[in-house]
This record gives structure tokens, C-alpha cells and sequence, in this order.
């Protein structure tokens, strides 16, 4: 009798351990990650259509360029139209309103898109001073001293806007005296900033430039 009973509770037992071992064989989730190589990303980086703001009377339609997926990608954006008719005071308007606009956080449906900005919060851009070109703009931080992305963005969004030329490029200079250097937004650059930096991103202007 005694050995029946044994033998049945080896046999229950058994059967008990197997059923919490199939139990935990990835049946049930885990809210702990688990390191399985490289996912996709699951980001658009792509605003829709309905979600892009028109631009006012007072206002125009900007290309602005944000960082999504480890790249740059362009969304657009409403900035102030410049007030001056001034050339050189309408140019430091404009970059300024397009400064203002990758400082700010991304808009929701920027966000939920995959969007994001590294560009300082208290970052800050003037004119060329004597001796620059009249294309030059400078910056409250050394360029070199930027993050590799929030330069490429600056670059980049300052190569698209019309009213500093849609040359696909940026003339820029820091606080010091070093002289501005020329950066091209370039589709190396969109789609790995990091490369610039590390390539000693920046062509030193000639005097004929």
C-alpha cells in the first residue's frame, strides 16, 4: 500500500514539474527586455500630412531638420516671416526664427513619429562680424563644440531656407576668433551625423569665398 502511495506521489510530482517548466518556455510575457540583437524601429519618421501646421499671413512654411533613427529627417514647420528690408537683418531674422523653432520640443505628432532635437535650449546666433563673409553666421558655442547631430541639424535646416539662399550649406563661426568654416549638408550627413565630427567635418573658407 505504502509503496502504491509512493509511487503515485513520484508520478504526481512528476507531472507537476514538467507542467511549470512547459509554463515558463516563452508562454508567458516579461516586462524585463531581453537582449536579442538589434530590433527594427518601430518609428514613421514621417509627420502626416494633416498633422503639418500651415503657415499665417505673418508666417511661411520652413523646413526644419530633426533627428529620427540615429539620421536626420525633414519635417516642416511654420516660422515668422522676416520684418526687415534690410538683406543682412532680414538673413539674422530668419536664421534666428529657424534657431528658435529646432530649439523647441517636437510637436506631438513629431514625437510620436520619432522625432527629437539636440540642439541646446540656450543656444544662440548673430551676424558676421568685419572680415567675415556677408554669408557667415555666428554661434554662441563653437561649432566643434556641438553635438555631431545638433550641428548637422543646424546645417542642415540653414541649407534648406530660402532666405539664406537654399545653398545646402552653412557658413558658421563661433564666439571666438577662429574664423567661420563652411559646412555642406550632404547625404553622408543626413544619414549618419556622427560622421561629420568625427571626419573633421568643415571646409576652412578661401580668401575669394
Amino acid at each position: 500500500m505504502t509503496s502504491r502511495l509512493g509511487r503515485g506521489w513520484r508520478r504526481t510530482a512528476a507531472a507537476l514539474a514538467l507542467a511549470l517548466v512547459a509554463g515558463g518556455c516563452g508562454i508567458r510575457g516579461t516586462s524585463v527586455p531581453v537582449d536579442a540583437g538589434g530590433a527594427p524601429s518601430r518609428v514613421s519618421c514621417k509627420v502626416p500630412a494633416g498633422d503639418t501646421p500651415s503657415a499665417g499671413p505673418d508666417g511661411v512654411t520652413a523646413t526644419i531638420y530633426l533627428v529620427c533613427s540615429s539620421a536626420l529627417g525633414q519635417v516642416e514647420r511654420s516660422a515668422p516671416r522676416p520684418k526687415s528690408r534690410v538683406p543682412a537683418a532680414a538673413r539674422l531674422e530668419a536664421a534666428r526664427a529657424l534657431l528658435a523653432e529646432l530649439r523647441q520640443q517636437p510637436a506631438p505628432a513629431e514625437d510620436q513619429a520619432g522625432f527629437s532635437s539636440a540642439v541646446p535650449e540656450d543656444l544662440k546666433v548673430d551676424g558676421p562680424r568685419a572680415g567675415d563673409p556677408a554669408d557667415a553666421l555666428r554661434l554662441s558655442i563653437r561649432p566643434g563644440d556641438l553635438p555631431s547631430f545638433a550641428l548637422a541639424q543646424l546645417v542642415c535646416t540653414y541649407g534648406a531656407a530660402q532666405a539664406l539662399g537654399h545653398t545646402r550649406a552653412a557658413v558658421l563661426g563661433g564666439p571666438g576668433a577662429d574664423a567661420p568654416h563652411r559646412y555642406d549638408c550632404s547625404a553622408d550627413v543626413l544619414a549618419d551625423p556622427d560622421i561629420a565630427q568625427n571626419a573633421g567635418w568643415g571646409d576652412p573658407l578661401s580668401e575669394d569665398d
